[in-house]
């Protein structure tokens, strides 16, 4: 079977259906002629791309989840540190 080549447009277009129409992505897919296994890798290849370079708008919030899940492993790693002093704690007194 010859390869098809398709227009970057019609890939965007494609996934934007595929995301936002409602409809399953194998009848997509079979609407606009592609197998279902093209159009799944044209949406993980767009997921993929947004991970590595996000929009502008995406950023801030990104560099806010940042700051707010860094804040949040230090507190965690503060409470673990707690609770390990704390069942040493208990271990040592309850071999008295």
């Amino acid at each position: 079977m010859p390869q098809t080549r398709f227009t970057r447009e019609f890939q965007d277009e494609a996934v934007r259906l595929a995301l936002t129409s409602g409809r399953s992505r194998r009848a997509i897919a079979a609407d606009l002629g592609v197998g279902l296994s093209t159009l799944r890798h044209w949406i993980d290849r767009r997921r993929e791309h947004q991970i590595d370079d996000p929009p502008e708008e995406r950023q801030e919030d990104m560099a806010a989840e940042l700051k707010r899940l860094r804040r949040e492993n230090e507190i965690l790693r503060q409470e673990r540190e707690i609770l390990k002093k704390a069942t040493a704690f208990f271990a040592k007194e309850g071999s008295r």
